[in-house]
């Protein structure tokens, strides 16, 4: 039977057998076919690219069950390994505020007390990472890293969780796990390609930013100590009054910004696979400490039709001539771990882990990944994983939650009815907090949608970080595409050099002209040739020494 043909309709029934004998069941809804994609319950998917919001912008809503079903299979995928971020490295520090935010009083912003004094000292635990690939995979691959803060506060804990760069592929969680399979091998034979990576680029022009970023030098940071960090997401700062604005956060190196070169990755590589653990190890015990001076944007709390652009869109970058970085503190980290599981493995870090005077904003990435992150640390490290001493707030906790897998202590006051694990009770429970400052409450009307955002401008940004590139950054990028895509379908490479000329015209016309000349070069071979990867296989054999068995 031809492969899209469908042998049943409405209530039918019906079985094919594929590939290794896997039965699948053939019924199909009226308005199905064989490759109607659905939920696991079966629903047809008539939307897999947004959120259901209110209004285009959001938020998200609570009854997403198409998104959480998604989210929640997809943070459940790999045990128990991080599905990503699995590589990484970490160290203790501390971060001074300065007490304002560039020139003004930070309290005319933010609440949060990490940084109303001038010289206020926060401990940290930061975790630097790569972001697609397993826990031992070299750390000179192309990839975006991980850059994630835990401030143990007065308040509790706060978890800024971010990357180097400043973007993103993507501005819907729905659309997280697609991406992420894409970047991950291929589930038949298990190597990653970069068709695959590219099939699903080609198909979200959103991603064209972050291509222009990732295939330059900038997706090869020399190490984690030179390189920027970013929070991401759109934040908001929530004054005393209530008064919220939105905030974007960098992480600035003291020690200035390396990159790499595909090629001089290459020989780093073979070297030394841990070369950027090793760095950020030896320079912290050598006492050379690595800083990051912490800077924010901030921008007005409303919808600025001003812009060409969504000021929630993560993937695009608010200009720094109109939002100015303007510093709040200094991080430093001066100790490496005792033990690299007990901290770095094992430390859990969320979106949604905020402090007084810190808020979320309604981008749709940012909500999606509050959910997601610790979920996923449910699972990965456990229920309790709060009670891991690289995770507990340095402070008081006193919580009902009881019970689960690996609790090793009850969260209990000093003088707590233990019998009491509810609120509110009459017999010595735990109660409320007072509030000290009335809660942040923005207005929301609209219709419950799924709809992607109006100003998409998916190119502009993307063309002008293009020609923002010095001549060596360019040239490695089309290097780094060309081959890339040199071995993928012929429709994802005419995709891509059409994406490219819409960013700019000459970026495509180098692509087209580069995949031209290696398809020349290669003298006739297939659209599915992988001679780079074949020649590697085949010169493993042929240059490698006999042996006798012992």
């Amino acid at each position: 039977m031809d492969q899209d043909q469908n042998p049943t309709s409405g209530n039918g029934t019906g079985t094919a057998v594929t590939g290794a004998g896997t039965s699948h069941d053939t019924r199909t809804a009226a308005s199905e076919n064989a490759q109607t994609l659905t939920t696991r319950q079966g629903h047809p998917l008539t939307n897999n690219q947004n959120t259901r919001t209110v209004g285009s912008r959001g938020p998200a809503t609570l009854e997403n069950y198409q998104f959480i079903e998604k989210i929640s299979h997809f943070d459940r995928e790999r045990v128990p390994e991080r599905v990503v971020h699995a590589r990484g490295a970490g160290a203790h520090g501390v971060f001074e505020a300065y007490g304002k935010v560039g020139d003004e009083p930070i309290e005319k912003y933010t609440r949060a007390k990490l940084f109303n004094t001038k010289g206020k000292e926060t401990p940290v635990f930061v975790r630097f990472s790569t972001v697609g690939h397993g826990g031992h995979s070299p750390e000179t691959l192309r990839d975006p890293r991980g850059f994630a803060v835990k401030f143990y506060t007065e308040d509790g804990n706060w978890d800024l969780v971010g990357n180097n760069l400043k973007v993103f592929f993507i501005r819907d969680a729905m659309k997280f796990p697609d991406l992420i399979h894409s970047q991950k091998p291929d589930p038949v034979h298990n190597r990653q390609t970069g068709e695959r990576i590219f099939d699903f680029i080609s198909n979200t022009p959103e991603a064209m930013h972050m291509v222009s970023f990732l295939f330059s030098p900038w997706g090869i940071p020399a190490n984690y100590r030179q390189m920027q960090g970013s929070g991401v997401n759109t934040y908001k700062w929530v004054n005393q009054a209530g008064e919220a604005v939105l905030v974007k956060y960098h992480w600035e190196p003291l020690q200035g910004i390396k990159n790499l070169t595909q090629a001089e990755a290459e020989a780093i590589q073979a070297k030394n696979f841990n070369h950027a653990t090793q760095d950020l190890f030896d320079n912290i015990k050598k006492g050379n400490f690595p800083q990051w001076e912490l800077r924010v944007q901030i921008m007005s709390d409303d919808e600025h039709p001003e812009l060409d652009f969504d000021p929630l869109d993560d993937t695009k970058i608010w200009p720094e001539d109109q939002f100015p970085h303007l510093p709040v503190g200094k991080m430093t980290l001066n100790k490496n771990p005792d033990n690299y599981f007990a901290e770095v493995e094992q430390v859990a870090f969320g979106t949604g882990v905020l402090v007084d005077g810190l808020d979320f904003s309604d981008d749709k990435m940012l909500q999606g990944r509050t959910f997601s992150y610790s979920d996923t640390q449910r699972y990965r490290v456990g229920t309790n994983y709060l009670q891991l001493p690289i995770n507990a707030p340095k402070k008081h906790v006193a919580t009902n939650q009881r019970d689960g897998q690996m609790a090793y202590h009850v969260d209990s006051a000093p003088g707590q009815n233990l019998h009491v694990n509810y609120e509110p009770s009459s017999l010595n429970g735990l109660k409320e907090a007072p509030r000290s400052a009335p809660d942040h409450t923005p207005e929301y009307t609209g219709r419950l949608i799924r709809q992607t955002i109006d100003r998409q401008n998916n190119f502009k940004q993307a063309g002008e970080r293009y020609r923002l590139h010095e001549d060596w950054e360019r040239n490695d990028l089309i290097s780094n595409m060309v081959g890339a895509l040199s071995d993928a379908n012929e429709v994802i490479q005419k995709k891509m050099i059409e994406l490219c000329t819409n960013c700019d015209p000459d970026w495509g016309q180098r692509l087209a002209e580069g995949l031209k000349q290696t398809a020349s070069g290669a003298q006739g071979a297939t659209q599915a040739n992988e001679s780079k990867s074949a020649e590697a296989v085949e010169q493993a054999e042929a240059i490698a020494h006999d042996a006798r068995p012992y």
